[in-house]
């Protein structure tokens, strides 16, 4: 077998009979590695992660972030309200997309994740305002428990602006 080829041996059981067969390949699929390259984003202007993982990662011209909750990242409180911390957490993932080089005009997919569902026209109001005429892939769960007792929590996915 030579650089470029691959071969693919078939082997019929009820006649054992063996066969190669050579499959031209693509130089598109000689490329990539095991090892696909990114980047770890990190901001001052959100929290930092409460564990060990990054604030978001950039690989392939997609942005994952992390969960945000609504901590202030200057301060660490945490607001008392469901609609204040809310409104933190989109200004924790508007400073990670910042970082990331994209912005919610580029969000591909949230998912947000409340402590009582009966939370979600609420959250779905400051959503609506916060991402503007975006309208992402989105789910929406309710969860048992969110870090630091929190009553709201989205994660996303973006492109990297052009």
């Amino acid at each position: 077998m030579h650089a470029g080829m691959l071969l693919l041996r078939v082997i019929h059981l009820s006649f054992s009979l063996s066969l190669s067969i050579p499959i031209p390949i693509t130089p598109h699929q000689q490329q990539p590695t095991m090892a696909t390259v990114h980047k770890i984003v990190h901001t001052e202007h959100a929290p930092a992660a409460l564990g060990p993982y990054s604030q978001a990662i950039v690989a392939n011209g997609l942005v994952f972030c992390s969960g945000s909750i609504g901590i202030d990242p200057k301060t660490s409180v945490i607001p008392a309200g469901l609609e204040d911390q809310t409104v933190q957490v989109f200004a924790n993932m508007s400073a990670v997309l910042t970082a990331s080089n994209s912005s919610f005009k580029h969000i591909v997919k949230t998912t947000v994740f409340l402590k009582d569902m009966n939370d979600f026209t609420a959250v779905n109001k400051i959503y609506a305002e916060k991402m503007g005429g975006a309208l992402p892939a989105r789910s929406c769960v309710e969860v048992a428990r969110l870090p630091k007792d929190v009553l709201v929590e989205i994660e996303c996915i973006a492109t990297v602006s052009a």
